[in-house]
């Protein structure tokens, strides 16, 4: 009986020791032994900025470390076209990086990427009409600026626009969605976040979905920044001329 108590003492320390840590594993099929992989984040300046360096070996990789909070980070692979985004928080993190197709790469493993992963399909097929568009007349946009014909290129400008439009309206609906049915998802405290930066917002509906988040949420610094933009745009404007007041009731009540 000792020994049971022992064994599971051990799974629980084992277990809970793995949750205060990360590890992201990544397979690179195709590049060469001692390729550069680069974890980078942005500082408080917006410069993207190293955190960990490690070498490609047979064809994987291996990053361990311990994240405080989600937060967005990239990943750079030496030779590869572009940045892989993922969100680093602890847990185990799989990445499976496509050399010919950067952006193909798949990223899972732990909710928020999971959540990330599947957020950024829905919004892809949102905004599908606009890409779709630009797509198709990418080409006799070109032509149209080279012979200078403005009544093609009006043309094109207004049809954009009202899909630009359309596609804008049912993203936002898509972002509140999200947030309303997700108030666990780091997803959720960006948009809200976002949503904040946007002056025809409804202040009351981002506050109620900000009250929707989890406490550990509430704590990051999203949500932080969150908490104190909402105390910002909720009192009085710095200088703005105070209402004239009242004048006193007098003692017979006048």
């Amino acid at each position: 009986m000792k020994k049971l108590i022992l064994l599971l003492s051990a799974v629980v320390i084992l277990t809970s020791c793995t949750k205060d840590k990360y590890t992201i594993s990544g397979t690179v099929t195709g590049f060469e032994n001692g390729k550069t992989v680069i974890l980078e984040t942005q500082n408080e300046n917006g410069t993207l900025i190293a955190v960990d360096t490690v070498k490609v070996e047979n064809g994987k990789f291996e990053i361990k470390g311990k994240a405080i909070e989600p937060s967005f980070h990239t990943l750079q692979v030496e030779g590869a076209q572009g940045k892989i985004p993922f969100i680093l928080e602890n847990g185990d993190i799989s990445i499976v990086v496509n050399k010919d197709s950067i952006q193909k790469s798949k990223v899972s493993g732990t909710y928020n990427n999971d959540e990330y992963v599947t957020f950024n399909e829905e919004i892809t097929k949102v905004q599908k009409k606009l890409i779709d568009f630009q797509t198709k007349n990418m080409q006799a946009m070109n032509t149209a600026q080279q012979t200078k014909d403005t009544i093609v290129i009006n043309g094109l400008m207004k049809e954009f626009s009202k899909i630009q439009e359309e596609v804008g309206v049912a993203s936002k609906a898509k972002y509140v969605a999200y947030a309303e049915s997700h108030p666990k998802s780091f997803i959720s405290a960006l948009i809200i976040q976002g949503m904040l930066n946007d002056p025809s917002t409804d202040l009351t509906k981002s506050e109620k979905l900000y009250n929707g988040l989890e406490e550990s949420l509430k704590n990051t610094k999203p949500g932080k920044a969150i908490k104190t933009k909402l105390a910002e745009m909720k009192s009085p404007s710095v200088g703005a001329t105070p209402p004239a007041p009242t004048q006193a009731p007098t003692a017979e009540g006048k």
